[in-house]
């Protein structure tokens, strides 16, 4: 362990004297311990998060050395010696770029679980069990396990669903004529009229050639949906790229060689155009002191809400296509794992409310991002690697599911801290779902015998993840979401999460979240006390009000200066603080009650960045790993 004394911790929002203390090097942290504060308060920054480290030029106070991390937090210290800022500086470039996946802190993480509740963790999300909730098998759609040796598809997974009436050789043979054999397949199925979102990867069709198999397979999707006498074929590429892929031999699909086919571009921008945006709207976040017009006008420049929203509009397209016009939907960028994941997640999320739930986001996310070949590990740079290929295609699809609940704040079970959790995740590499690229890939690093699953971390945690305003599982189908470019809003609670100075003094999640504790801790000492009366005054008068019954009554009365719209009662409390489902949360899917008031209009709801968000400094005598 590498230890630094009086190293200064600079504030970038506010005036206030810098800290001053220890800073630590574990082999899995930075830990900076606040010496100059009442109490002791830490800060743990994961190697793994680091994305840069700079040393800055010499100042008065000493050595400047300046942290970036993927979960856009920035680190400013000075450190006194220049020996001590360099042994630092290059003990953190090779500790945050780790050459070989063995390296990665999943491989060491041990949170003393026994190996059958780790095997366990592993088993919580099922796929066939969300296809089957869609009712697939059925007469058109089978799950195969024709990729079982991955003899079509290296990186897609052992079973996938396809139409029951393409057989083998119209797979294999439309497997060879599509990028990567990245063949379509079925993504969601809307059993209300049978429409289908299906993915793909580009036809290798240049400007001519065509493949009868890969003709009879969208031919097969089509006919899966007896309802429409049509389908889409949505390439979510700008035109130009496609045109461009075309003339490598790759491209999009002739609408004269296939039947009854509607095709349309999206336009969202490649992987090298997000990572821009994403700088340029860093930079602006880390402007000291903007004015409103510099604020607006970086915003505005880095072109991030513009992709936010076409990432929206291509997801809203997709849910029309098929909730009213009862249309099936092929989808596919280039390979059909970037823009492809983003769109059909987005689209399911819209369709159905199951995925606006804890176990349906881990199911949407495991199917369409870690089973279907996301390149997590390329794209969230976990090693050291080529930096071109890093782009923020899964944070885009986060902000997006925010702003879905800025507009819908009572259609989501979990809240934002839910969201930033995971996308910490995604980076932290501390948990085995987001290794690798590919399912057969993290077969080869036996993940699942060697790590650990994040579902479970994250359903212990559900109490302080839920979202208080949530009505119920029935209470809302299909979002229609306004996608005007006014109804976009700029994150902070992501971007500049850990900047203390520019968060709201009070939180309305932080208080409502407070308020449902305290609710449940009143009823258990009011049952507490119950059963102490008949011990203290005999039997209760037959007329006596049972001061369960009055708890209960209460829990339904709408709080005090909270909306009035969250009516579902919280689970039982155990005695361990711990709520009841979280006890049996390997169990299944939590169950819903449905809402009398479904009907209901959502109204956006504004203002409630939660502050606080910061989850990794501790206050406390103890030393924890960050985000356990």
């Amino acid at each position: 362990m590498l230890q630094v004394e009086n190293v200064k911790l600079l504030d970038r929002y506010t005036n206030r004297k810098a800290a001053n203390g220890t800073l630590y090097l574990t082999a899995t942290h930075l830990i900076y311990v606040d010496a100059s504060a009442e109490v002791r308060k830490e800060t743990w920054i994961l190697h793994h998060h680091i994305v840069t480290v700079e040393k800055l030029p010499l100042t008065t106070a000493g050595y400047p050395l300046l942290i970036h991390c993927k979960n856009f937090r920035v680190a400013h210290f000075v450190i006194g010696q220049e020996r001590d800022c360099h042994e630092v500086y290059t003990s953190l470039l090779k500790l945050s770029q780790p050459a070989k996946p063995e390296e990665l802190y999943a491989f060491s993480y041990n949170p003393k679980m026994s190996k059958e509740n780790r095997e366990i963790g592993w088993k919580l999300i099922d796929l066939k069990v969300d296809y089957q909730r869609m009712g697939i098998p059925n007469d058109y759609w089978e799950i195969t396990d024709a990729n079982k040796d991955y003899e079509v598809c290296n990186t897609y997974p052992p079973e996938i669903v396809v139409p029951r009436a393409a057989n083998k050789a119209v797979v294999i043979g439309s497997s060879r004529f599509r990028s990567r054999g990245r063949i379509p397949v079925l993504s969601y199925l809307y059993k209300e009229n049978n429409a289908a979102i299906c993915r793909c990867s580009q036809p290798l069709a240049g400007f001519s050639a065509r493949c009868l198999e890969d003709e009879q397979m969208l031919q097969a999707i089509r006919e899966a949906n007896p309802g429409s006498p049509f389908m889409y074929v949505v390439d979510t590429r700008p035109k130009l790229n496609a045109m461009a892929n075309r003339a490598a031999g790759k491209g999009y699909e002739n609408e004269d060689n296939y039947d009854n086919i509607r095709f349309k571009f999206i336009g969202i921008e490649n992987i090298h155009v997000m990572r821009n945006s994403l700088q340029k709207l860093l930079e602006v976040c880390e402007t000291k002191s903007p004015s409103m017009s510099d604020f607006l006008t970086g915003l505005e420049n880095s072109g991030w809400l513009r992709h936010i929203k076409a990432v929206m509009d291509a997801g809203v397209f997709l849910a029309k296509a098929v909730k009213d016009e009862k249309a099936s939907v092929l989808v596919h960028c280039s390979d059909g794992w970037d823009r492809t994941a983003q769109v059909c997640s987005l689209a399911s999320l819209l369709l159905d409310p199951f995925y606006r739930t804890f176990k349906g986001f881990m199911v949407l996310i495991e199917k369409e991002w870690i089973a279907m070949g996301h390149k997590f590990a390329h794209r969230c740079g976990h090693l050291y690697g080529d930096p071109k290929e890093v782009s923020p295609v899964f944070t885009q699809f986060v902000e997006c599911v925010w702003q879905l609940m800025q507009q819908f704040p009572c259609a989501f079970e979990f809240n934002e801290r839910f969201l930033l959790e995971i996308h910490d995740h995604v980076y932290s590499c501390q948990f085995g779902n987001f290794l690798g690229t590919c399912h057969k890939e993290r077969e080869d690093l036996r993940i699942f015998e060697k790590t650990h699953s994040l579902w479970p971390f994250l359903l212990q945690k559900k109490q302080e993840l839920r979202n208080p305003l949530y009505r119920g599982f029935t209470a809302y189908k299909e979002l229609q979401p306004n996608t005007l470019p006014f109804s976009f809003q700029f994150w902070c609670g992501m971007y500049n999460r850990f900047d203390k100075g520019m968060h709201p003094k009070q939180s309305v999640l932080d208080h409502l979240l407070s308020c449902m504790s305290q609710r449940v801790k009143l009823e258990d000492n009011a049952s507490e006390l119950e059963n102490k009366l008949p011990f203290l005054d005999g039997p209760l008068p037959a007329g006596t009000c049972s001061l369960s019954k009055v708890g209960s009554a209460a829990s339904k009365t709408p709080m005090l200066n909270t909306p009035q719209d969250y009516e579902e009662e919280p689970p039982p409390a155990l005695s361990n603080g711990a709520s009841a489902e979280d006890s049996v949360m390997l169990d299944g899917d939590q169950k819903h009650r449905e809402n009398p008031s479904g009907s209901e209009k959502l109204h956006p709801l504004h203002g409630t960045t939660a502050d606080g968000l910061d989850l990794e400094p501790r206050t406390g005598s103890g030393c924890t790993t960050a985000g356990l």
